[in-house]
């Protein structure tokens, strides 16, 4: 039975509302967050797809109806355990009875008269007669009784098998079970190999088939003693055995260090790298404490000295693009229908002073989809943005062809930067600060599938908190891939080699490492770690997890638990921007392992942010922002641009959406 109806303006002005006969007041409490959950995700964010759709929440579902025309929504709810058949022809009937009654008043946006109470008779008609329909319906589909059935009009001797019929039966199942009955396996031989078997007691070569179980063993070697006789007369001869490959060398290793017969002399000389590397960097280095060597690789990771103190700001992200592209880009806008100038050129047949219907707007859309598509935007997503800009666009009335290529760009434009565009800013110096005040770490966690550079970008985060005058601990939680913890303690030496000391810490360094080692629990490192920085008066904490798949149930439970355990501030996602349609199963997946496996099944911590990593490989195709943004609402913090510290920009949403239209 249906429990609510409602009709509104999209911009908030309630026009009627219906509510069941059998509706108490509590139940009536609880359509108000679904609706209101409704005009954020569906209404203001844009995600309406279909005219008609719809739209669960908790418990209750929602289905609804746009009218792009007169700016209204058309609610049915009711609850999600009982699905009504009938609501698309209710909301069909009510959209078209509604406009017709007040047509007037809708054209010149009377919305605040009393006159909509008189549709509520209209509105139980219709719906007492959509109810009937239904139900006769139905009924048409139910299943015969067994007095209308074929069965019950055959008689009983009908169903007798008379013995005749039976014998019958039985021969013809005979004759079947002969016809598919296996031959017995025979060997043919050509007539030359037949000249030279023997003939034996049974078999003979008239017919050219001897049976394979007349052949022993005594026949088959003597036959093939023949066979080879006959091919060294013939000039064959047999294959050379091949001599064996020398075995592998043993290695000869300092006596000193393993015991034995050692390298001497001029090997041993070649195996002393220390001496050689010596002999490069000059006599001092030799004599060097070896608990601190010196990094020969920083230049790769800090190229430019100069930008240590002036790199707390990061840089907006910029697709680069040459005037010598963006000019035949042009030129083939104006020559050729291929491309994004085919897109638009599609529009050309419609004609201005006329609504738009969903059939001029489809085969557009379909490019559009194409083309978002081939720039890596995972097809799910391509398809409910495109559902999307076609349900805003259908029903509005365009002057002149120029209008409506301009409102189709415009549209899709303000799609994609509603998209990317983040409902909550996050200022991650200013929370620090924050943190500071009330004498607590601010914890960043990392999480993603392996091989996506969490490592790395965790390092280039750290540079530019210390550019920022942050002091960081690093919490090596990655107790399961080999070198995970060597891997930080690298990052760790090259960035204090920089920042010798940080700034209002007495004279400690700007990074520390806190491991244990490998085995352990990941979730009990990350306490401990977060309580050290507390006792230290560190301001940051970046806790590194191991990498694991989507799929791996131990692991997410293990990051739930650690997520669950140490409440971290922020949550970051890594992702690569390479990927299209995975990125979809990643981020879903990952929230849902968060929220499933959390111990606080009330309020779970899921992901907060996104990095996304090797950016500067993927060109123009940027879809993988609009797809991962889309999926979790949540914006994109970081963007990783390439391997030195330095290589770290803030996404600029203009920016990726002229990338995505080009």
């Amino acid at each position: 039975m249906l429990d609510f109806f409602s009709i509104f303006s999209k911009g908030g002005i309630l026009l009627w509302c219906f509510k069941g006969a059998d509706l108490l007041q509590r139940d009536w409490d609880a359509f108000t967050p679904a609706v209101n959950s409704f005009i954020k995700t569906v209404l203001l964010q844009e995600k309406s797809g279909n005219r008609t759709a719809q739209f669960e929440s908790g418990s209750l579902a929602l289905k609804y109806r746009l009218d792009n025309e007169f700016e209204l929504v058309f609610i049915a709810a009711f609850q999600k355990m009982l699905p009504l058949l009938y609501l698309d022809k209710l909301l069909d009937e009510i959209q078209l009875l509604f406009r017709d009654k007040f047509s007037g008043d809708l054209q010149e946006h009377q919305w605040f008269s009393r006159v909509y109470k008189s549709f509520s008779p209209i509105f139980e008609s219709t719906l007492k007669k959509v109810e009937m329909n239904a139900k006769k319906s139905g009924n048409a589909n139910n299943m015969k009784s067994f007095g209308e059935s074929d069965k019950s009009k055959k008689t009983l001797e009908s169903m007798i098998v008379k013995p005749e019929t039976q014998g019958t039966n039985s021969n013809n199942n005979n004759l079947a079970k002969k016809k598919t009955s296996k031959p017995s396996a025979s060997v043919t031989f050509s007539p030359k190999l037949r000249e030279t078997l023997p003939s034996n007691e049974n078999g003979s070569h008239s017919n050219g088939t001897t049976e394979v179980h007349t052949l022993d063993e005594e026949t088959r070697l003597a036959n093939l003693v023949k066979l080879t006789q006959k091919g060294q007369k013939n000039g064959k001869s047999p294959k050379p055995q091949k001599t064996p490959k020398a075995g592998k060398q043993k290695t000869k290793w300092d006596p000193f260090t393993f015991g034995g017969e050692g390298a001497k002399g001029q090997e041993a000389d070649n195996l002393n790298y220390f001496n050689r590397n010596a002999e490069k960097n000059g006599s001092d280095e030799k004599q060097s404490d070896t608990t601190n060597p010196t990094d020969h690789q920083l230049e790769q990771f800090v190229p430019d000295r100069n930008v240590i103190g002036k790199s707390s700001k990061l840089a907006d992200l910029e697709m680069v693009e040459s005037e010598a592209s963006s000019d035949e880009d042009e030129a083939k806008q104006k020559t050729t229908s291929k491309g994004y100038g085919g897109i638009w050129s599609s529009l050309s047949g419609l004609v201005g002073s006329k609504p738009l219907t969903r059939q001029d707007i489809d085969p557009v859309i379909l490019k559009m989809q194409e083309h978002l598509m081939a720039k890596n935007v995972a097809a799910d997503v391509a398809f409910k943005l495109c559902d999307s800009v076609t349900s805003k666009l259908e029903g509005k009335i365009c002057g002149t062809f120029q209008s409506v290529q301009g409102t189709v760009k415009e549209s899709m434009n303000s799609s994609l930067m509603e998209v990317l565009t983040p409902s909550r800013r996050v200022d991650i110096i200013r929370d620090v600060k924050e943190a500071k005040a009330n004498k607590r770490p601010y914890v960043v966690t990392f999480c993603g599938v392996n091989g996506v550079g969490k490592s790395t970008n965790l390092a280039k985060i750290c540079f530019w908190l210390v550019e920022n005058k942050c002091s960081v601990l690093i919490a090596a939680c990655d107790t399961f891939r080999a070198g995970a913890v060597e891997q930080l303690r690298t990052h760790v030496r090259r960035l204090n080699s920089l920042y010798p000391v940080a700034e209002g810490t007495n004279g400690k360094p700007a990074v520390d490492l806190y491991e244990k080692g490998y085995g352990k629990d990941a979730a009990g490192i990350a306490m401990e770690a977060v309580n050290h920085a507390r006792t230290s008066k560190i301001d940051v904490v970046l806790v590194d997890t191991a990498g694991r798949m989507q799929d791996n149930e131990p692991l997410m439970r293990s990051l739930a638990k650690l997520i669950t355990v140490n409440d971290p501030d922020l949550v970051l996602f890594v992702g690569e921007a390479l990927v299209g349609n995975e990125a979809v199963d990643q981020l879903v997946k990952f929230n849902q392992a968060l929220s499933d496996y959390s111990s606080s099944q009330n309020n779970p911590h899921q992901i907060d942010g996104i990095v996304l990593t090797k950016f500067d490989t993927i060109d123009d195709k940027v879809g993988s922002a609009i797809s991962m943004t889309y999926i979790t609402g949540q914006p994109i913090l970081f963007v990783g641009t390439g391997q030195t510290y330095t290589d770290l920009k803030s996404l600029n949403a203009k920016s990726v959406v002229q990338s995505l239209m080009k």
